[in-house]
């Protein structure tokens, strides 16, 4: 079966906020068996809602609305919905409680009218209730196909697509089996994996379909395939992959969902009772930041430094000024300094260091935008690697991230 996702809001088509809502709901369908067929993103306008409700209608099965649902004028998806259905608005009684209920309990004073009508819902739909907040959801059902409207505020979307949705959705819907696996590699470019890999991919099983999703220093490679016996599924793509794994085995990381670069290096040194720290120049915390999304990084992971202005690394970090005044901040020798000098500071087993030029302007540095210097120290000794990563600043900082934890993984395999 398919579904399409419809966001209301002119925000999102100014490009005041980001639509996170589509990639949550498109991740969870998919879970459940049920394919995305297409994302729309349409103005708080009456007749751009009523096309785009008639044209998903024509397409697929399952239409969910987020946003449009508040209690200023600007939110007219009730209205609307109401004219598409041929309905007309009722009062909700349990939905009315629970708007004074949460004034009440929460916000700590009455609630304005607009507010209670709120309560006000189309009587051919579904109530769905919002436990996070005061629009309610709806239900409706049309011939064969099912239109779903909810909150667009995330929070309050997610939980009620959880508890309350897709519940409904599975009782109403007969859906086959979607699975996916996903392996994590790093160091080569996309071109350069299909290259690899290319004989193995032409002669894959029609019903597994591969995908490179590619980023900054790393690829990601896909298998998917669907269909109504989930065993049999599963049995044939994991032995799929694992063939590809055996053929990557220089560059594979793991399967995504269950493990990262991030943590296979926390792995290794929880396994080995050992640390890390790290002092960020270009990527400016960028590093620790990665590292800190693990839970439990405090186990391996001591802190860092950003020392961004050249003479913090010498003030701060201990790094010796003439180093800087003989090769340059950006240099082998200075992001070996800086790496030794952060094990020391920190008291770690490990540092990284990384100093360079994102840009769009050479700052102090001499070398060319896109320049950088990884240091990597380790109980054994220090290295550096020279790299030139483009002129886009994000672009920049990212390959410098991926590239540093890469470099650390390798020399932490070692012990």
């Amino acid at each position: 079966m398919k579904a399409e996702i419809v966001t209301i809001g002119d925000e999102i088509l100014i490009g005041q906020i980001v639509d996170t809502n589509s990639a949550y709901i498109s991740k969870a369908l998919n879970k459940i068996g049920i394919q995305v067929h297409q994302i729309t993103s349409i103005q708080d306008e009456r007749e751009h809602i009523l096309s785009a409700l008639a044209d998903a209608e024509k397409r697929v099965d399952l239409v969910l609305v987020t946003g449009g649902l508040g209690p200023t004028k600007d939110d007219i998806t009730k209205q609307t919905f109401c004219e598409y259905f041929n309905d007309t608005l009722v009062e909700n009684e349990e939905v009315l409680q629970h708007i004074k209920h949460i004034f009440k309990t929460y916000i700590k004073r009455d609630p304005l009218p607009s507010n209670l009508q709120q309560a006000m819902v189309p009587s051919k739909a579904t109530v769905l209730k919002n436990a996070h907040g005061t629009a309610p959801g709806m239900w409706f059902e049309k011939g064969d196909t099912v239109f779903v409207s909810m909150p667009g505020v995330p929070y309050e979307m997610k939980h009620m697509l959880r508890q309350e949705v897709f519940t409904r959705v599975t009782e109403r819907f007969k859906r086959p089996h979607i699975y996916h696996k996903t392996l994590l590699t790093y160091g080569l470019g996309e071109s350069a994996v299909a290259d690899r890999i290319e004989e193995w991919e032409n002669n894959l099983p029609s019903d597994i379909k591969l995908a490179y999703l590619p980023s900054l220093g790393r690829v990601r490679l896909r298998l998917s395939s669907k269909g109504t016996d989930e065993e049999l599924l599963k049995s044939a793509v994991d032995a799929k992959m694992e063939e590809l794994r055996d053929m990557l085995t220089d560059i594979a990381v793991g399967y995504e969902n269950e493990t990262s670069l991030v943590g296979r290096i926390a792995a290794r040194l929880e396994q080995n009772g050992q640390t890390l720290s790290v002092a960020e120049s270009c990527t400016g915390g960028a590093i620790a930041s990665e590292i800190t999304d693990v839970p439990g990084s405090s186990a391996y992971f001591s802190g860092g430094l950003i020392p961004y202005k050249t003479e913090r690394k010498t003030t701060i970090l201990g790094v010796d000024s003439t180093l800087i005044e003989k090769y340059n901040v950006v240099s082998a020798e200075v992001a070996e300094a800086m790496a030794v000098q952060c094990t020391k500071l920190f008291e770690t087993d490990y540092a990284i260091s990384t100093t360079g030029i994102a840009g769009p302007t050479k700052g102090d540095g001499e070398a060319e935008v896109g320049t950088v210097f990884i240091g990597i120290a380790t109980p054994e000794g220090v290295s550096s690697s020279e790299h030139s990563f483009g002129n886009a600043r994000e672009r920049v900082i990212r390959k410098t991230v991926n590239k540093a934890l890469e470099l650390l993984l390798k020399e932490i395999s070692k012990n």
